[in-house]
């Protein structure tokens, strides 16, 4: 066996508070989206569009039951359908774990329209800022799924590799840290960056559509190393239901900034 990397026995649970249990997965949630909102909050300062400090406070709630419904719905409807099906009472079980990200991200996206129409915010600014933090959030997702050896990589002999608790003897692909630096870290510091230049930040939709994109092509990349759902497996020519999902992604997301940076080349001239 090649050389390989124990898996840190981490308890899911974090804490218990009589009757209270606290799972590192929930704190990891919190933590994306409290961490979110105040970045947001900071970077909108800098943004057209007159969006306060008091819109992104209230959408807080919108957003945490469009990512809550939207990610529980999604990973329902995309990977485990039959399932649920068969155990409806399952599907409010949060707290053990599957939720989608494409489901969370149609929720959000949701919540955002109908907010910003109840408060005639502009939506393409408002959906800018959204993608300013959400990298916040996949990052402590991801990492929150690695404490829960959970969607785990595919078997390698790479030095690296990790064992993990239900994935066999053999060493993996610590995947889903390979997803929070791409998905989380690395998407994130091309859009602060981008988000300090005046241009980019009046391009209306650009930060939406690279950070749709972005999430695209980073998960198409993840899923070559990622270990697919065992009730899934393999679709056509080796690609994976994240693979599928992700090219409508990768499609509208350079739509909307290519569209994006052509508004503002013709406003220019």
């Amino acid at each position: 066996m090649a050389f390989a990397i124990p898996f840190p026995m981490i308890d899911p649970i974090a804490f218990e508070l009589g009757p209270l249990v606290i799972r590192w997965y929930a704190l990891a949630y919190i933590a994306g989206l409290v961490g979110g909102w105040q970045y947001i909050k900071w970077v909108a300062r800098s943004f057209p569009g007159n969006i306060k400090d008091e819109d992104v406070d209230d959408f807080l709630f919108w957003a945490t039951i469009g990512v809550v419904i939207g990610g529980r719905l999604g990973y329902v409807l995309f990977y485990n359908f039959d399932y649920f099906m068969s155990n409806p009472t399952a599907i409010v079980q949060v707290w053990k774990g599957g939720m989608s990200f494409h489901g969370g991200f149609l929720g959000v996206v949701v919540s955002a329209i109908l907010f910003c129409k109840k408060r005639k915010l502009p939506m393409m600014t408002f959906g800018d800022l959204l993608a300013c933090g959400a990298p916040i959030g996949l990052f402590f997702g991801r990492i929150a799924n690695f404490a829960n050896a959970e969607l785990y990589g595919r078997v390698t002999d790479v030095s690296w590799g990790v064992v993990f608790p239900n994935g066999g003897p053999e060493p993996r692909h610590p995947s889903q840290l390979y997803e929070a630096v791409m998905e989380g870290l690395i998407l994130f510091i091309l859009l602060f960056i981008l988000s300090r230049s005046e241009r980019m930040r009046n391009a209306s939709g650009l930060f939406i559509g690279l950070f749709i994109a972005g999430y695209g092509i980073a998960r198409s990349i993840v899923e070559l190393f990622r270990q697919p759902d065992a009730h899934i497996g393999f679709l056509s020519g080796g690609s994976t239901m994240g693979q599928w999902l992700s090219v409508p992604m990768i499609l509208i997301g350079l739509f909307l900034a290519l569209r994006a940076l052509k508004s503002t080349k013709q406003e220019a001239a």
